[in-house]
């Protein structure tokens, strides 16, 4: 009885694991210091900057992916880890993450420090659209 459950607990592991590797295949696009003026310099685009460490980074993080999903038809969304992109990061004074800079044709409309809820965040972005 012992080695069914076992079996059982194996299998609804992987079928779990499964589901979210299915569901996370859609990432926000990674940018760089090199890409990221080209990636929000049209149309209305959310920036999310942070790092591995970074716990409340890790909470915005499939917050920003939800929103993408969203919304991607009217924004576009991004990633920004400052640990690798210093340039980028400090060219817009991001000294707190997670920080999310909303940009419209390429001017810096709005900047949000610290984790947000989607509906704050989506609120924000509908100004811009």
């Amino acid at each position: 009885m012992l080695s069914k459950f076992i079996e059982f607990k194996k299998i609804s592991d992987m079928i779990y694991l499964q589901r979210i590797s299915r569901r996370n295949t859609k990432m926000v696009k990674e940018l760089t210091d090199t890409t990221f003026e080209e990636a929000t310099k049209t149309g209305v685009t959310l920036t999310d900057f942070w790092a591995t460490w970074c716990g409340p980074c890790r909470m915005q993080s499939p917050v920003v992916e939800e929103l993408d999903e969203e919304m991607n038809d009217k924004v576009s969304f991004g990633k920004v880890d400052v640990d690798q992109n210093k340039q980028v990061a400090s060219e817009f004074g991001i000294m707190s993450i997670p920080t999310l800079l909303i940009k419209k044709d390429g001017q810096v409309v709005d900047t949000l420090v610290g984790y947000h809820p989607k509906e704050q965040i989506k609120s924000k972005l509908e100004q811009y659209i």
